[in-house]
């Protein structure tokens, strides 16, 4: 029984389920939409006469069509970019069948984006009267710079208050269209195209501006520096004042970053605006004080790094002025920012400095003269002014003026007086500053007279020799391999007769102490070549 009683359940669920058939099943193409329902049932009315008129529409109510019935299908662009144009007149059109799915899709949504282009105050109830339907007189045909276009139905009125350019385009427009007998609504509708358009937003948003009953700065917040700068472009070219006054007062109060205020700087370029209302931003954009107060400036930066006694601040400050003048030196050489005596001042400020310590190192002077540091020892001190030195050096090299450094370093006949008699734990610091000068000549980065090499090799050659043992063990970011290989190849760049002195005397000097003493061995070799060989078999050697 059981069984019986379970089969004729199932047949009767059989049935039920194949009776369910019986029309036929819903499609996701004919599920009913009353949103989409409602705009394909009032296409087939456009083509009749109607007494009430589409709202926010621009049309009267005479005409009887609604802003889709007028745009020729072919000229619709693609939907949700661009609003169709319609150049052609306007015509009545009589019963025809209904076209075709994607056009009412395409002009149903460009009936929407034309009515969004309005300004919410001005929108009408669907009661409006014939008069106030025609608010929106005016169609703004924008043409994009590359390509594509936006169409804009505008009021006259609120366009002529707020911009004085469309105000005397709408006025030239109506003079010339006075004598127009034209009863129909389009007639009465200025278009005004606008080619070569850059940005299509952004012209949309300097429009939309003036439809704001409120502060326009509160939406210019939400928009961003970036685009407000835009905004201001535009609203300069339209002579659109609100405009251009709001977007002023939002950039003043907003901090820019670097690519905001080159822009921005762009901008101040090519248009002109008056000095009352960009006097704030132009003191952010430019320094306004006097040429003298900018050109002293290196030198306060720089003289107040050189004096400055803790440790980590220097190091920072170093590297911050350093990378703003060098990186300056790309763009400008001689930048009026950047005086050439200014940094030489510092530079002798700062040797004069070093000759008094090694003259107290040395015992030939009391410690009055540096009673401040008297608490430091002796080893920090002059290391900070040799880093202050070569810190300055590094400077003049990257703006090629360190040529005039090689004839100072040359002639400080005192400091090596007292670099014999100084601890060697004191003295190699003097032999830093001469690598540096050996290293920017054997790599081509100095260039300067045979005279000014000469005097720097024949003085500081020797206390080289001596020191190098310390520079090895106390680097301080020297690369060792560097420093002999340039000071091998500043050796060949002399005279030979010179060379033969100075090689000579390593010769001797590496005999002895060749641990502690710089290997010249091929640059040693390269002028024994040319010195003692012909000159064909010496090019031969030197070219394997």
């Amino acid at each position: 029984m059981d069984d019986i009683s379970r089969r004729k359940q199932l047949s009767s669920r059989r049935r039920s389920w194949c009776c369910s058939f019986t029309d036929p099943p819903s499609s996701p193409e004919s599920f009913s939409n009353p949103k989409l329902s409602k705009p394909l049932q009032k296409f087939d009315t456009f083509s009749k006469p109607t007494s009430t008129s589409v709202p926010s529409s621009p049309q009267s109510t005479k005409s009887g069509l609604s802003l889709v019935g007028r745009i020729d299908p072919r000229r619709i662009l693609s939907p949700g970019r661009v609003s169709p144009i319609d150049s052609s007149p306007i015509q009545q059109l009589g019963p025809a069948p209904s076209p075709p799915p994607p056009p009412t899709v395409d002009s149903a949504a460009a009936q929407m984006r034309s009515q969004s282009f309005r300004a919410p105050a001005q929108v009408r109830a669907e009661s409006v009267s014939s008069s106030e339907s025609n608010v929106f007189d005016v169609r703004l045909n924008l043409r994009g710079k590359r390509g594509g276009g936006l169409v804009l139905e505008l009021s006259s009125e609120v366009l002529s208050s707020n911009s004085e350019l469309f105000a005397g385009l709408i006025s030239e427009y109506r003079k010339s269209n006075n004598g127009s007998s034209s009863s129909s609504s389009g007639s009465k509708m200025c278009r005004i195209e606008v080619p070569e358009v850059e940005n299509l937003s952004v012209f949309r948003e300097a429009i939309e501006l003036m439809f704001e009953d409120d502060d326009i700065t509160k939406r210019l917040f939400r928009i961003g520096v970036y685009r407000v700068i835009d905004v201001l472009e535009v609203s300069a070219g339209i002579m659109f004042t609100k405009g251009v006054l709001s977007c002023l007062k939002y950039l003043e109060a907003v901090p820019w970053t670097e690519e905001e205020e080159e822009k921005l700087r762009n901008l101040f370029t090519r248009f002109k605006f008056d000095d009352a209302t960009t006097r704030d931003i132009l003191a952010r954009l430019y320094l306004l004080d006097s040429v003298d107060s900018q050109q002293n400036l290196s030198r306060q930066l720089v003289s107040s790094i050189t004096t400055c006694t803790d440790v980590n601040a220097r190091h920072e400050l170093k590297l911050l002025v350093k990378g703003l003048l060098c990186r300056s030196s790309v763009y400008e050489k001689d930048h009026h920012d950047l005086n050439k005596e200014d940094i030489y001042g510092v530079c002798r400020s700062c040797l004069s400095s070093l000759v008094s310590l090694f003259e107290e190192a040395t015992g030939n002077i009391s410690h009055q003269k540096t009673v401040k540091e008297t608490g430091k020892p002796m080893i920090e001190r002059v290391s900070r002014q040799v880093d202050n030195i070569n810190w300055l050096l590094d400077i003049l090299l990257d703006r090629q003026m360190a040529e005039d450094f090689v004839d100072i370093w040359a002639e400080q006949g005192e400091l090596l007086k007292m670099h014999g008699d100084t601890s060697p734990m004191v003295r190699y610091e003097l032999s830093r500053v001469s690598a540096i000068l050996f290293v920017a000549m054997g790599t081509r980065k100095l260039q300067c007279r045979s005279e000014s090499r000469s005097g720097l090799l024949q003085a500081w050659f020797g206390p080289m020799l001596l020191d190098f043992g310390w520079l090895q063990r106390c680097r301080k970011g020297l690369d060792i391999k560097s420093l002999e290989e340039s000071l091998g190849q500043t050796l060949l760049t002399l005279p030979l007769k010179q060379q033969y002195m100075l090689f000579m005397e390593w010769f001797r000097y590496f005999s002895k102490h060749s641990t502690d003493c710089p290997n010249l061995s091929k640059a040693f070799q390269i002028w024994w070549r040319r010195s003692f060989l012909r000159g064909s078999e010496t090019s031969a050697i030197e070219s394997r």
